[in-house]
């Protein structure tokens, strides 16, 4: 008996090494080898340093928002989750993982049983014993065609996914934060603007409320400086409340309080970010987390072909045990005890109504939905870095000629005040270079946001935010979790 275990055993490891899962060849990248060019683009510019190596307190200079980020990275709860789904799939990988291996357990037992006198065949009452102790294996199925090495790839790379999803997770927190830190402070310096501007506009209808006592300024005239009045604290109502909202968005995304030690945040004209260079639209494919996921998830499902094809062929399992069994405890462990059992067990589908040819369908029409995921998220990545390359440039220009616009205004305000104070304009003049003024300030704090925003973007898209410091590595592991064996 021992000699044809001994041969089992032998054939069932060079059999092992069978695996029916197709070659993996990943997919050609459906996007252009370089970013666009045009007027809308800067130079391309040779990358020193990726973005996603770039650590976070690396790109993002104001030491308020570097405290934020640090603040949302240990409390913020969907980041938590996904370190918790990485937990999660780790375990799933465990318990497919053990399927290679034969569970082996032990087990003692004892019954003491009486027969009636009418029913034993002395004619007389008996009672019986049996104890017994084994060792054995339970349904242990050889993986002679890799189903079992298939399932377990699966779960490996479906493990390596969840990773690259924590990463991408804690990549769009820092863009979040980031966003929502520069609303909160645009929104903040337009709502001092607009206090600045009541108070003006208060003190232009006291001195146009006075005239018009003295008989110098008309009813219209006073009329036009008070819908202004009106009209900025309309102004003033709304600022008050996005500020009072953005706290709250910002709040949740760090998942605690504001802290109250929050350094002074710098102005939205200060040097807050640094400059990125975008490298090729073949490093992204290294870099962005959602990428690399989409690229674990179609070899997991690579992987299913395997198990599906597997299914086809016969399975072997065996249950066997050795142990000792006596009459009574005292002779359990004694010589002659001995007792064994071997079940070995094969399955050979004949018929099934298809059902194996359906799930081998299924598991390549599941291969070609992650195909068309992946090229898409190479798709979606090449359009973001793209619109952040378009949106570099063209900010860059508006920016300045929004700069030159207020200094327009401004000159236009102040001589459009002095000609009204001396009475050589009338008031409707000095209201529209209030007006006007009041407005291109606005805008110019408006768009200073949208082009940090982008830049934020921008560093998202590139796969930046993963790392705290640049010398760190922006590297996932890709080693499958250790095996607990008990």
């Amino acid at each position: 008996m021992s000699k044809s275990l001994l041969s089992l055993a032998i054939t069932a490891a060079v059999l092992s090494g069978c695996s029916l899962i197709p070659d993996y060849q990943q997919p050609q990248a459906p996007v252009a080898a370089q970013y666009p060019q045009g007027p809308a683009y800067s130079p391309a510019e040779a990358a020193n340093q990726a973005a996603a190596e770039q650590g976070w307190r690396q790109f993002f200079h104001d030491p308020a928002l570097q405290q934020l980020i640090q603040t949302a990275l240990v409390n913020n709860r969907d980041l938590r989750v996904a370190a918790l789904n990485i937990d999660a799939y780790a375990a799933q990988y465990q318990i497919q993982r053990a399927d290679l291996f034969p569970a082996i357990s032990a087990n003692g037992s004892g019954s003491r049983q009486r027969t009636p006198a009418r029913m034993s065949q002395t004619g007389e009452a008996a009672i019986s014993s049996q104890y017994s102790a084994t060792l054995g294996v339970s349904a242990y199925e050889l993986d002679l065609f890799g189903r079992v090495r298939s399932l377990s790839e699966q779960a490996l790379q479906t493990y390596f996914s969840s990773e690259e999803a924590r990463r991408s997770t804690q990549i769009s927190l820092v863009a979040s934060v980031a966003n929502a830190y520069l609303t909160w402070q645009a929104d903040k310096e337009l709502l001092k603007l607009t206090q600045d501007t009541l108070a003006a506009y208060e003190e232009s209808y006291r001195l146009t409320s006075r005239s018009n006592e003295v008989g110098v300024a008309s009813a219209l005239d006073l009329s036009q400086a008070r819908t202004s009045v009106e009209n900025a604290r309309v102004q003033l109502a709304r600022y008050t409340r996005q500020v009072a909202q953005d706290e709250n968005s910002l709040t949740l995304l760090l998942g605690t309080s504001i802290p109250a030690n929050l350094p002074s945040p710098q102005p939205l004209s200060a040097d807050l970010l640094s400059e990125l260079p975008a490298g090729l639209p073949s490093e992204l494919l290294q870099r962005r987390p959602d990428i690399l996921a989409a690229e674990h998830n179609l070899k997991a499902a690579n992987a299913s072909i395997g198990a599906a094809r597997a299914a086809f062929f016969p399975s072997i399992s065996l249950t066997a045990n050795a142990g000792t069994l006596s009459p009574d405890m005292g002779g359990l462990f004694k010589g002659g005890s001995g007792t064994w059992s071997f079940a070995p067990q094969i399955n050979i589908p004949i018929f099934n109504a298809g059902s194996l040819r359906a799930s081998l369908d299924y598991s390549k029409i599941q291969k070609d939905i992650n195909v068309a995921q992946y090229e898409k998220s190479i798709q979606t990545a090449f359009q973001e870095v793209s619109d952040g390359l378009a949106a570099r440039q063209t900010y860059n220009q508006q920016l300045q000629a929004q700069r030159d616009f207020v200094n327009a205004n401004q000159d236009y305000y102040r001589l459009a005040e002095r000609r009204y104070r001396i009475g050589v304009d009338s008031n409707l003049t000095f209201l529209d270079a209030q007006r006007s003024l009041f407005s291109a300030q606005q805008a110019l704090i408006t768009d200073r946001l949208a082009q940090l925003t982008s830049e934020v973007n921008l560093y998202k898209a590139l796969g930046g935010g993963w790392n705290e410091q640049g010398s760190q590595k922006a590297e996932v592991s890709k080693e499958a979790p250790p095996l607990k064996l008990f």
